[in-house]
């Protein structure tokens, strides 16, 4: 179904060599240098140039490139779909933020499977950014998020009210506190979530709100591992901020405290 030369394109990208893309694809490299030249004739553009001893893309070679994917993953979507209609099951991709699957992937997975017994799960973690890139491509077919894809392509449905919340150790001396004030946290060494998940931007767009910045606050560390995070945080070796749910159980047995 997919033309080869889209094949043979993508799998340049990825590979970043004339010779390594031959050798994958079992083709010459002349072979591979024309099928991108009969794709530029095709489509009237310039899909790289050279930088230095290797190329990049073109700002139409990026574009060609985006919706070369989405033909790709359009095709193996079409294969797996054929294939499960043979065996009489369904497929469902999904796409989570962590502190969605840590908060709701267990109830709400063993749901959905007891009524859809015969439906194939797939589930993958990542940024709201990185998701929202995986729908566009038709990679996952929906994604379940912390936060917020601000897109009009998509179609999208509250399904939970969480809130951010400073969680410390029973050890920290704050822990004793009913609120802190943000000019105390800067007092504070915090374990945070990368800079492209939702709590962080969450958490950032809170501060630039009230005036403040994360360049302010001593982040010590950056963890993309929720369960890593409120391990530290049990050790006092700093404070974090997160999602209600995400550390209800660890609250309820002691281990963390919410401010």
């Amino acid at each position: 179904m997919l033309d080869t030369k889209i094949k043979t394109f993508l799998t340049l990208v990825e590979a970043e060599s004339y010779t390594k893309t031959a050798e994958l694809l079992h083709l010459t490299q002349p072979a591979v240098s024309h099928q991108i030249k009969q794709l530029e004739n095709e489509y009237k553009i310039k899909i790289f140039y050279k930088a230095g001893r290797t190329f990049k893309l073109t700002d139409e070679g990026e574009v060609l490139l985006r919706y070369a994917k989405q033909a790709a993953s359009i095709e193996e979507n079409a294969l797996y779909a054929l294939d499960d209609m043979r065996h009489n099951i369904s497929r469902l991709n999904i796409g989570m933020t962590a502190t969605a699957e840590e908060n709701m992937l267990p109830q709400v997975m063993a749901e959905y499977c007891n009524i859809h017994s015969r439906t194939k799960v797939s589930i993958e973690t990542g940024t709201l950014e990185s998701l929202r890139a995986r729908l566009q491509s038709y990679e996952i077919d929906l994604a379940i998020v912390g936060g917020f894809i601000a897109d009009d392509d998509f179609t999208t449905v509250k399904i939970d009210t969480d809130y951010l919340n400073l969680i410390v150790s029973p050890d920290n001396p704050l822990a004793l506190e009913q609120s802190v004030s943000l000019e105390r946290l800067k007092e504070e060494k915090f374990i945070l979530r990368p800079i492209a998940s939702a709590t962080r931007l969450q958490f950032e767009n809170f501060l630039n709100y009230n005036g403040e910045t994360v360049k302010n606050y001593n982040v010590m560390m950056e963890i993309d591992n929720v369960p890593i995070i409120k391990e530290l945080v049990y050790n006092n070796q700093g404070v974090t901020v997160m999602s209600l749910r995400a550390c209800l159980l660890e609250q309820l047995a002691g281990k963390l405290v919410v401010v």
